[in-house]
């Protein structure tokens, strides 16, 4: 079955790196740098940013974290909240963004 997302593309990531490796090599070291061991745990982190590949909607950025997630020793049941998490977050933002809307209205005499 052929669809616009290739898993595979995501092994491949670093090739990006080609036509620009001086910057490549300064986000490879900010990116380490970011999910690091810190005032959050790696596994904390792998959580955060699963929900927020879920809020984006990165199919690769999905398949890699819920991987890391797994291998930092995360659950389905703690990774399935996260996404939760995201969705509520997400929802949420649309719905105040209503109040934009009704504002545009207002103007309008609506």
């Amino acid at each position: 079955m052929e669809t616009y997302y290739n898993p595979e593309d995501l092994a491949k990531f670093a090739s990006i790196g080609e036509g620009a490796p001086e910057l490549w090599k300064k986000f490879s070291e900010w990116y380490g740098a970011v999910f690091a061991e810190g005032a959050l745990t790696e596994r904390e982190k792998a959580l955060i940013a699963l929900a927020v590949a879920h809020a984006v909607q990165c199919p690769y950025c999905i398949d890699a974290y819920t991987q890391s997630c797994l291998e930092k020793g995360s659950n389905r049941e703690q990774m399935t909240e996260a996404v939760h998490v995201a969705a509520a977050i997400k929802g949420g933002a649309a719905l105040v963004h209503g109040v934009q809307m009704k504002n545009s209205a207002d103007k309008v005499g609506i």
